[in-house]
């Protein structure tokens, strides 16, 4: 009988990875909790208030950490809480898969390494269609914070540092969650691939503009809207993933200006601290 708990955070896209399995992401503080609990028995319970979370990859998570056989000897029950709209773009899957790698890890298998428990929710991620790629470069800023340069395919950190504590992240969340086609962002890799050469050389900001550019124009989102961030004072402003949300990276003065912006359009905002806390597990 075990109990623990992890907590992980969300992330917001820099460069999206889908055209050249490169990106680039940064750490945001809405986070996601998980407590999973074991007893003799066997299967899996969720408990959750949003009921329609991936169960398929909560479960396949679960399988790539504990054997055949301790699942048929213990009866896993999972409690999930979290404060990232599922969805929209914010890694709120990423999330989810590595809190639950990582608290399966900590009960079943306490000396598997880092990255194994990382790729586990990559795999699972894949497998349940959740992510195209995996969305490495999403897991890391989830598990890490702060920013994270990644090359998706190779599943390896380029480049990772801790980001300015005084900016925030004010993201609108549109009320219609239609997405735009996603095979289109690979017309412009080449754009893509000049966004992510920004980012591996630390300037987030405009590799996130220059993605913010390409992805509103390709996911049916206005690419004014970013021009219009950036007049207001956002550093960067970018479709977050892809999409529908909008991210606009901004420090605490600018926050009113920034939400001028998004309140002409139908949906609400979110304001995110900018997280470089790497995720957490505790025996409870």
């Amino acid at each position: 009988m075990a109990k623990v708990k992890a907590t992980v955070h969300g992330a917001i896209s820099l460069v999206n990875a889908i055209a050249i399995q490169k990106g680039a992401t940064l750490g945001i503080e809405l986070k996601v909790e998980v407590i999973i609990e074991t007893n003799p028995g066997k299967g899996i319970n969720i408990q959750s208030e949003n009921k329609n979370l991936s169960s398929r990859l909560i479960n396949k998570t679960i399988e790539k950490i504990v054997s055949k056989k301790e699942l048929d000897e213990n009866k896993i029950e999972v409690n999930l809480n979290s404060e990232i709209p599922a969805g929209y773009g914010l890694k709120s899957s990423s999330a989810i898969s590595t809190a639950i790698a990582l608290a399966c890890s900590k009960i079943f298998k306490p000396k598997l390494a880092e990255k194994q428990i990382l790729l586990a929710g990559v795999d699972a991620s894949i497998e349940s269609k959740v992510s195209i790629t995996g969305a490495y470069d999403d897991v890391c800023s989830c598990y890490y914070g702060g920013f994270n340069v990644t090359d998706n395919f190779k599943r390896s950190r380029v480049k990772s540092e801790k980001a300015p504590t005084n900016l925030i992240a004010v993201i609108f969340i549109p009320k219609y969650r239609k997405r735009g086609n996603l095979k289109n962002l690979k017309i412009l890799s080449g754009v893509f691939e000049k966004a992510w050469r920004l980012a591996e050389k630390a300037d987030y900001w405009n590799a996130m503009n220059v993605n913010g550019l390409a992805t509103s124009a390709t996911l049916n989102s206005d690419p004014n809207i970013i021009i219009n961030l950036l007049e207001k004072g956002a550093l960067g402003a970018s479709v977050s993933g892809n999409g529908p949300s909008i991210a606009a990276i901004t420090k605490k003065e600018n926050e009113s200006n920034i939400k001028k912006v998004f309140s002409t359009l139908e949906g609400c905002v979110i304001v995110s601290k900018i997280n470089n806390k790497k995720a957490e597990v505790n025996e409870l």
